[in-house]
């Protein structure tokens, strides 16, 4: 399990947070998601036997948003 954030770019309004959380949550291993609209970042938690960080940048990406920086750190 790892611990991600990323810092996005192109969040407009509220209605962006749950598009992003939708788009997150879609995937499988993704938990505790939060959207946070003043700060541009998505936080959760990965399961990465079940989808990669990558996978997840590229479809928030296609959704018109740019992931700016990643960050990830391993949890038990």
């Amino acid at each position: 399990m790892e611990k991600v954030m990323m810092q996005l770019g192109g969040l407009t309004c509220p209605s962006c947070l749950t598009k992003i959380q939708k788009g997150v949550d879609d995937f499988a291993g993704t938990n505790d998601i939060k959207v946070l609209f003043n700060a541009g970042k998505v936080k959760f938690t990965l399961d990465t036997t079940q989808t990669s960080t990558d996978e997840i940048q590229q479809q928030i990406e296609k959704m018109g948003y740019i992931v700016q920086r990643v960050r990830t750190k391993e949890v038990e």
